[in-house]
């Protein structure tokens, strides 16, 4: 208990620096100087341990408790410094999902990540878009907030337990009340250690502003909870709106906590990554990023975004504001070292030597070596950590074969199949029981790999062979979506699979140099029918949105007007990612059940799950040709048996360690065979 009330009070002194009070405070001297670090968290999906409830196996690479450890640091090195977390922060792991969803937290607890994050103290936090997964509902209760908005039961009727610092968010309001669901922005008096001009040290009050954005997107992503109920304002308009309006009520600064990236494409009111168009608002002094799972500054990154024009991805300027994004599940703390001037009304930013930069939890390669752990945080969780683990041991069934996404580029479909046998299975039985009008159309099910190897070699499925429990499927489905079933034809199925094919790069068959076949296109994104009764071929030689060739079903030509009924899930159907002709208007059904809920119910009832009758049936090949060079891919290392275990025997390993420090190795394809 001592531990516990220690840290508590640490948490609590590291945040008392703070206030939103209007009390008259000293005013010092013109040319007074400080140093204000603003520290940011992102995109941690309630991560908190170094854990992997999946795989039930310790994960150093991850976890609150380890990014705990470098905020003490960073604290200890910056004696004026701020915590900010830019959200996508309770959902993401079987613990966020075993107190949203199977056993409901109490209006009067705390969520796990919350717990943490009030040890370690916050000063403020934006929202991500997965915030709004669980319904606005639980969003109300666990953030302390009573939201005016038309949900049963009312969220405005009872105050709950939420984190002790404030949520701010702009962009999204009540379609009852016409007003942000959040408060749209705080300003924070930060009492700060400064040196006046003649060089002495003083103590002064900085009011900080923080005001945050979430993606408009989510009126797509989560439109089975939003719609109707919130609406959302573009991040431009909604800034130009309340930035002013902060330095007129007295901010020396002000912070923008936008959960988006960088995109420099003609400006929309609802573009997913809006956080370039942020830098131009006169008034932003610095910009918290997050949503990309990506880490900013980088000088050796390669993404599209951190590339831009006026991005400086080794200062970690864009156009000129200092910014930040943290990479995700508490692998990095982001560092904006601000020094300020005090100009006789204002503290002003002094850009030049303002420094920005990403710190991670890892601290070395081969082998890979990170931080310690914070261990005071497990303590704070254990009841919540255990219990998980205790749910994710349910047994539901058994496989005679190891079902993995290690290949799933390449053809794999043994962790695919069972997810789209049991979509499918769920959606043709509704449809026959409630919809007659639709029961002579096929019911096929597309699913994707969501992990695909982006945070490197762990991030992949992987369930042995034997028994299977609750915690595999899990591994096998991600997301807490719910199964959505759209109508489509047999042109909208091949705009689909093309979108789907971008996940590979254009192939010049005559170049003699090694060519990656995989694109940044997100795994997650790669949605790929298991049938023996569809097949088509994907053409890697063709340029994007004309890779499919040979679209047939049950043996004959796919005809553009062909109907077909789809089982997906809610983002995919409601216009997540993009894709050609799914916008929602096409959904026949939204289901209220979970796409993890039905596959767990399939493999119940399966009982014992086999290779050829659960993870065998290929749709998809790739068109043959011959190459002079290779063709690559990265994977986990040591995973060759897998390809050949899947039937895969045209691949090869190139090295079995490829030199990126993620535990990836590089192989080949012959797309002659």
């Amino acid at each position: 208990m001592r531990i516990r009330h220690s840290l508590i009070l640490a948490g609590l002194l590291a945040a008392a620096g703070c206030s939103s009070s209007d009390d008259p405070v000293e005013v010092p001297p013109t040319g007074t100087t400080a140093q204000l670090a603003l520290l940011e968290s992102t995109d941690l999906h309630t991560n908190i341990r170094s854990y992997d409830y999946y795989k039930l196996t310790n994960d150093e690479s991850v976890g609150f408790e380890r990014l705990a450890t470098l905020i003490k640091q960073a604290r200890a090195e910056f004696p004026n410094s701020m915590l900010f977390d830019n959200g996508d922060t309770i959902q993401g792991t079987v613990l966020a999902d075993h107190q949203a969803i199977v056993s409901p937290i109490a209006c009067d607890q705390k969520l796990a990540m919350y717990k943490v994050m009030d040890a370690v103290g916050y000063d403020a936090a934006g929202v991500g878009n997965h915030e709004f997964n669980y319904g606005l509902g639980f969003l109300s209760q666990v953030t302390g907030n009573r939201f005016e908005v038309d949900v049963t039961p009312d969220p405005s009727g009872q105050s709950c337990t939420g984190p002790k610092f404030p949520i701010v968010l702009a962009n999204v309001l009540s379609a009852k009340t016409n007003k942000p669901l959040f408060q749209p922005y705080v300003i924070l008096d930060k009492q700060v250690s400064a040196t006046d001009p003649d060089g002495n040290a003083i103590t002064a009050t900085v009011k900080v502003g923080v005001i945050a954005f979430t993606p408009p997107t989510i009126m797509n992503w989560d439109k089975r909870w939003l719609e109707g109920k919130v609406y959302t304002a573009g991040l431009k308009e909604t800034a130009e709106k309340y930035v002013p309006e902060m330095r007129s009520k007295g901010a020396d600064l002000v912070v923008a906590i936008s959960h988006g990236g960088l995109d420099d494409r003609a400006y929309s009111d609802t573009m997913e990554n809006g956080s370039y168009y942020l830098s131009q608002i006169p008034g932003i002094d610095a910009l918290l990023l997050g949503h990309s799972h990506q880490t900013f500054p980088d000088a050796n990154s390669a993404a599209t975004q951190f590339n831009l024009p006026g991005v400086d991805k080794v200062a970690g300027t864009v156009n000129g504001v200092p910014a930040v994004m943290a990479n995700f599940w508490g692998k990095h703390l982001g560092v904006i070292a601000l020094e300020l001037t005090y100009d006789g009304r204002h503290w002003t930013v002094n850009k030049d030597e303002t420094k920005a930069e990403a710190r991670a939890t890892k601290t070395g390669d081969k082998p890979a070596t990170y931080v310690d752990a914070d261990a005071e945080i497990a303590s704070l969780i254990a009841p919540e950590h255990e219990a998980a683990i205790a749910y994710v041991k349910t047994p539901i069934g058994s496989t005679d074969f190891r079902m993995t996404t290690y290949f799933a580029d390449v053809g794999e479909v043994g962790a695919i199949q069972v997810v789209n046998q049991a979509q499918a299975a769920y959606v043709k039985a509704y449809v026959d029981a409630n919809l007659p009008q639709y029961a002579s159309l096929p019911v096929l099910s597309v699913s994707a790999p969501f992990k695909s190897g982006f945070a490197g070699g762990g991030d992949y499925t992987d369930v042995n062979a034997g028994s299977l429990a609750i915690n595999n499927a899990a591994d096998l489905y991600l997301y807490p979506n719910t199964v959505y079933a759209v109508k489509v034809t047999g042109a909208g199925l091949k705009a689909w699979l093309e979108k789907a094919a971008s996940r590979f790069n254009q192939i010049d068959p005559t170049k003699t140099e090694d060519q990656p076949l995989v694109s940044t296109f997100p795994g997650y994104n790669f949605d790929v029918p298991t049938t023996a009764d569809l097949r088509y071929e994907i053409d890697v030689t063709r340029p994007l949105d004309s890779r499919i060739k040979s679209l047939k079903y049950k043996g004959v030509d796919l005809k553009d007007s062909d109907e077909l009924i789809v089982a997906t899930n809610n983002y995919r159907g409601s216009g997540g990612g993009g894709f050609p002709g799914l916008d929602g208007t096409n959904v026949i059904y939204a289901s209220p059940d979970a796409n993890r809920d039905v596959l767990i119910n399939f493999v119940k009832e399966a009982r014992n799950l086999t290779r050829e009758a659960n993870g065998s049936a290929r749709s998809w090949s790739f068109t043959k040709v011959t190459t002079s060079g290779k063709v690559t891919f990265a994977s986990a290392q040591g995973k060759l048996d897998v390809a050949t275990a899947a039937g895969l025997n045209n691949i090869s390993v190139l090295m079995a360690d490829d030199g990126s420090g993620k535990g990836t190795a590089l192989y080949a394809i012959d797309l002659s065979k």
